[in-house]
């Protein structure tokens, strides 16, 4: 971590306040930070390297909405064979350098039979449906809680405002719960039944581990998932990667927006 740091610390003079994960499709956002500072994942002591399509593998470190910004292009994924601790490394660098809040994006498969490819929803929960957890290990007190509370692990006061800026931008946006699931392969439609009985609306491969470790820091959290693609037995057809790509390429302006004026509203 303090080679990280280090190295980190001497390509930015400017420290930031908000952290930016984005998931498949959706690192366009990352296009629009401006003086912008471009740092490959293979460059960065300490980081693991991104492998997935869709995902730039970079950090873009820069000013959006005026706001100082620090924005993973790309993530990584507990599938691609990295440990949930590898995987959530860089939510430790974020609040190292400074960040105070944390906006994670994803693509994800639609359980809820009201929702339609392409929506935008917003995170109210969470199911961790990883079978592991990222704060498993010995704990640093002067990181976190050797137990934290997950009770509001998406913050309320940040829900309300994505709300508020989608009634603005006259965006229509759902709300609801977020499955997290080890994947690569996607659910099966007997897997999709159970996870709506749970009280799952939504079902991805990312994003839970991320907001543990961020929550385990005290950083405040605000989760939006593009609808990318109806999950398995929903409609009668294949699921693919390929989709996914396409659904957030259709969604990209009402995305921009969309989060651009939530960091501009943040304090």
């Amino acid at each position: 971590m303090n080679n990280t740091i280090k190295f980190l610390r001497k390509k930015v003079s400017v420290l930031p306040e908000i952290g930016l994960i984005l998931g498949s499709g959706l690192g366009v956002l990352a296009d629009e930070i401006e003086n912008p500072i471009k740092i490959p994942y293979n460059e960065i002591p300490g980081f693991p390297v991104s492998t997935v399509e869709g995902h730039a593998g970079q950090l873009v470190i820069g000013t959006l909405q005026g706001k100082q910004v620090i924005t993973m292009q790309g993530r990584f994924h507990f599938y691609e064979g990295y440990s949930l601790e590898r995987v959530t490394f860089p939510v430790r660098v974020m609040k190292e350098l400074g960040v105070k809040t944390v906006i994670v994006t994803n693509a994800a498969g639609g359980i809820n039979e009201n929702f339609t490819p392409g929506d935008l929803m917003v995170i109210t929960d969470h199911i961790n449906n990883f079978g592991d957890n990222p704060l498993i290990g010995p704990n640093d007190p002067d990181v976190g809680v050797r137990f934290p509370d997950m009770s509001t692990a998406y913050s309320k006061k940040y829900i309300s405002l994505a709300k508020q800026v989608a009634h603005q931008l006259d965006i229509a946006i759902k709300e609801g719960v977020y499955v997290g699931n080890t994947g690569p392969s996607y659910e099966t439609p007997a897997e999709i039944r159970m996870l709506r009985m749970l009280g799952g609306d939504a079902v991805g491969m990312s994003t839970v581990p991320e907001v543990i470790v961020a929550r385990h820091c005290n950083l405040d959290v605000l989760g939006i998932s593009c609808i990318s693609n109806m999950a398995a037995g929903i409609l009668d057809q294949p699921l693919t990667h390929d989709e996914v790509i396409e659904t957030t390429e259709k969604v990209r302006e009402n995305f921009l927006s969309f989060v651009k004026e939530i960091v501009k509203e943040m304090n």
